[in-house]
């Protein structure tokens, strides 16, 4: 069933006649279903052409300045996949181009001076091709993806002109045409292009998909189309640290938006001047979104930072838990970075015991993504047996929405620790026993001064849930804290020069310093542990 009316007809005649695709004639004449646009260009205008046929197979149609042309819609040639142009000044065809740069059957036709080609050349299985081509050869796995295209800013300003143009136009008619009535260049763009990927790739479009093929298009012959909106609405266009140009979508639109439709017409031609080429293809992208990796690891070494120790460019030690870790990771996933991040973190000489700490590792743009939960226990054998410094536990793919768990509530979450304290006085068993009956010990830490050059200055309350001491000697004793996560065991030891109290020092009424130090328990419930 052809989708327009004899309603419809004046507007298509008139777009038609004036350098508009059939594709783009079907926009604005608010054709909202996908079929007619998926037709093969060919047949599309042929049908286009035999709508508008008259008994006298002449059409006489108006353009409002310059003066009515005539215009024979039988003088295209079989073969030639477009139409006739009319210049804004009425001086006859533009010529006919061939874009070498894509393939297509269309390699002759006027380019559309709405959409610049991308509904006539940039929707046929030849380019869809060339970009699965490119998908194909970039290695990502996926089972499904998202397609996006970025567009020249100044199509917009072209489809506000045909905007104005066909409102204009159907005003004669007493009829209205709001800019929400036109179908999007986008949307039409989709409705094609989809079946052609899914097809082509065998997997389904989905946008809720991680892997995204992008296309960005430019037109370099029209891209002065929009400069005339900077002098009417400068507000509209600041410059940005990230962007190129000034001209981005957003601002075009909103400039739009803004300006007079009067103003509009004086800076820029109803209907706009047809172009000599199509847009050309700036960049075909592929990227996948980041995939998360947890678990919990245990640190062995007291001479092993959590993550790289590097001062002033300058690399302090030779490895680190987030470089042993990631390492592996990386290669596996075939992955371009990551972001490492844990439940807290312990010093280099601090050694983590008991279940270990929980951890989260972002792989940025991974090549690869599914694995089997057998291939997972496999990968985390293969850390395990690279070093004795580490090992761990509990390896599991997760949502990045999980990585919240661990860190909701951390403040409110408990630590266990084990401490071998010496003092500078002798002591005896009894010295120390009144630790134990101490619950809920509530102290007050200014941010110690080691850690004062990446730590804001504040004076933060934490709570010593429990302890428990263990006589060695005269001048030594072991120390078992339960604690609020956060607390900075060191300090509360040997007190900061004051900048802790109270502190096992005061507390004692000696001078006390930490001498080992172990992390027993982290009590984050997450992730899940699995079965060995």
């Amino acid at each position: 069933m052809f989708p327009l009316t004899e309603e419809n007809k004046h507007v298509a005649q008139l777009l038609l006649s004036t350098g508009t695709c059939p594709r783009c004639v079907y926009r604005f004449c608010g054709v909202d279903f996908h079929a007619p646009y998926k037709l093969p260009y060919k047949e599309l205008l042929d049908e286009l052409q035999k709508f508008l046929e008259t008994e006298k197979d002449e059409l006489i149609l108006e353009v409002p300045n310059p003066p009515p042309k005539k215009i024979r819609l039988q003088e295209l040639e079989d073969g030639i996949d477009g139409i006739d142009n009319l210049s804004q000044n009425g001086e006859g065809r533009v010529s006919v181009i061939e874009d070498g740069s894509i393939a297509s059957k269309n390699s002759n036709l006027n380019v559309c001076n709405v959409c610049l080609g991308i509904l006539q050349e940039f929707c046929e299985k030849e380019f869809i091709k060339k970009v699965c081509q490119k998908v194909e050869a970039s290695g990502f796995e996926f089972t499904n993806l998202v397609f996006s295209v970025s567009f020249p800013p100044q199509l917009s300003v072209r489809e506000h002109a045909a905007w104005l143009l066909v409102k204009q136009e159907m005003g004669k008619q007493s009829l209205s045409l709001g800019r929400n009535d036109i179908v999007q260049l986008k949307e039409a763009y989709k409705w094609i292009t989809h079946p052609l990927f899914s097809e082509e790739l065998g997997v389904p479009i989905d946008g809720k998909s991680l892997f995204e093929v992008s296309v960005v298009f430019a037109h370099p012959e029209t891209v002065e189309d929009c400069h005339f909106l900077r002098t009417i609405c400068p507000d509209c266009f600041k410059p940005a640290k990230n962007k190129q140009s000034v001209f981005t979508r957003m601002a075009v639109m909103k400039a739009l938006n803004k300006i007079k439709e009067e103003d509009f017409r004086k800076q820029f031609p109803c209907p706009p001047n047809s172009p000599k080429a199509v847009c050309t293809v700036l960049e075909i992208e592929c990227a996948h979104g980041a995939v998360f990796v947890a678990g919990r690891y245990n640190k062995y070494s007291r001479n092993l930072p959590q993550t790289p120790w590097i001062i002033d460019g300058e690399r302090k030690l030779e490895s680190s838990v987030e470089e042993l870790i990631s390492d592996h990771l990386l290669a596996v996933f075939k992955a371009e970075s990551f972001n490492f991040s844990s439940s807290g973190r312990e010093d280099v000489d601090v050694r983590t015991l008991g279940n270990g700490r929980p951890f989260a590792i972002e792989l940025v743009n991974p090549h690869r993504v599914h694995f089997t939960s057998q291939e997972i226990k496999e990968l985390q054998q293969k850390i395990n047996n690279s070093s004795n410094k580490i090992q761990v536990r509990d390896l599991q793919l997760v949502t990045r929405e999980a990585i919240g768990h661990m860190k909701e509530g951390e403040e409110e979450k408990t630590k266990s620790y084990s401490a071998l304290i010496w003092t500078n006085k002798v002591i005896q068993k009894k010295d120390i026993e009144f630790l134990n009956g101490i619950k809920d010990l509530k102290i007050d830490q200014k941010t110690p001064l080691r850690v004062l050059h990446r730590r804001p200055l504040a004076v933060r309350t934490r709570i010593i849930h429990s302890m428990e001491t263990c006589y060695v000697d005269e001048h030594h004793f072991h120390l078992y804290l339960k604690t609020q996560a956060g607390t900075y065991i060191k300090e509360f030891v040997h007190g900061d020069f004051g900048r802790t109290k109270p502190n096992i020092g005061s507390l004692m009424n000696v001078t006390a310093d930490i001498l080992e130090l172990d992390v027993e328990s982290v009590d984050v419930d997450w992730p899940p542990a699995l079965d060995d």
